[in-house]
């Protein structure tokens, strides 16, 4: 459940008078996501999404990811568009929290994709990169490498109640990335949450991107290597499998708008092997029954 704030229909029509939005006609609550609340709302001249930020998001924030959102669609890619109100501004109040209005985008997310829709998928990931890459805001990646050990650190004992080994391997791995991380390779503002539910598709072809409340500025084959993770996995959470064809058809409809350097490819490969490893070690623990053969069966990834 994402809807954290309740509103009331009063609430609304006082927060719509701000805007030249026309009537409220008819909102309801927005279950999916996680971390913000988002209402849809359908006023006489439209239909609206009103989001409220919660605890995670950072007020100073919020000026990036409504410029970014305004730029992209000024650009013409399918992202909401932020709504101004009468006084000028993009964020307003409501039960003392900061909000804004965007432009509802038509279509719906896919929990299952097949290799053409990542394909297509990788077509808007590097359009997106060129579009950006001339914006001059800037926001750091507070979920980056930088701070993965210290994520890791607070769940540690959470893991090794899944297995005894499993700190074991997330450490190995941790080191691994942390020594081959690449440096000086091409960067910009990316998206930095390209799931599948943040993807909109409308008769088949992609419609909208939404959720732009983890965009930083980050190397573009960070991004690729979200979208690998997100995208390209398959079958149930106990037993997931890489499908070896959605990476390659999303790095061919990267590569059709904006070609990889050399540096990217050679990142990326040493992502997937990070990635392949830590997905058999997973499966591992969860099917071998003692803990010499999770760790050889690891061992023999990465050697």
């Amino acid at each position: 459940m994402a809807v954290y704030t309740k509103l009331s229909k009063l609430e609304l029509i006082e927060f719509f008078s701000k805007y030249n939005l026309g009537d409220l006609l008819n909102y309801s609550e927005i279950k999916e996501g996680i971390e913000n609340t988002n209402y849809f709302i359908q006023t006489s001249k439209g239909k609206f999404i009103l989001t409220l930020y919660e605890k995670r998001v950072d007020e100073k924030d919020l000026p990036f990811f409504i410029s970014l959102m305004k730029n992209l669609n000024d650009k013409n890619f399918p992202t909401p568009k932020p709504i101004i109100n009468k006084n000028g501004n993009y964020i307003s109040d409501i039960a003392k929290k900061k909000a804004a209005v965007m432009s509802f985008l038509d279509g719906k997310s896919k929990k299952k994709l097949n290799a053409n829709e990542c394909y297509e998928i990788g077509i808007y990931t590097a359009k997106l990169h060129l579009i950006t890459k001339n914006l001059s805001g800037n926001r750091e990646n507070k979920l980056s490498v930088k701070s993965w050990r210290n994520i890791y650190e607070k769940v540690k004992k959470n893991c090794s109640e899944i297995h005894p080994n499993l700190p074991i391997i997330i450490e190995k791995n941790l080191e691994q990335i942390e020594k081959n991380w690449p440096k000086n390779i091409p960067s910009g503002i990316i998206h930095a949450d390209l799931f599948p539910d943040n993807i909109f598709f409308k008769n088949n072809k992609i419609s909208g991107i939404i959720d732009y409340y983890f965009s930083c500025n980050d190397a573009y084959a960070f991004e690729i290597a979200i979208c690998l993770n997100a995208l390209c996995f398959e079958g149930s959470n106990e037993n997931l499998s890489f499908n070896v064809t959605k990476p390659k058809k999303f790095i061919d409809g990267y590569s059709k708008i904006r070609e990889l350097t050399k540096k990217e490819k050679e990142a990326l490969k040493k992502h997937e092997v990070v990635q392949v490893d830590m997905d058999t070690a997973k499966n591992s623990i969860e099917r071998k029954e003692t803990e010499k053969e999770v760790l050889e069966e690891n061992d023999s990834m990465l050697n």
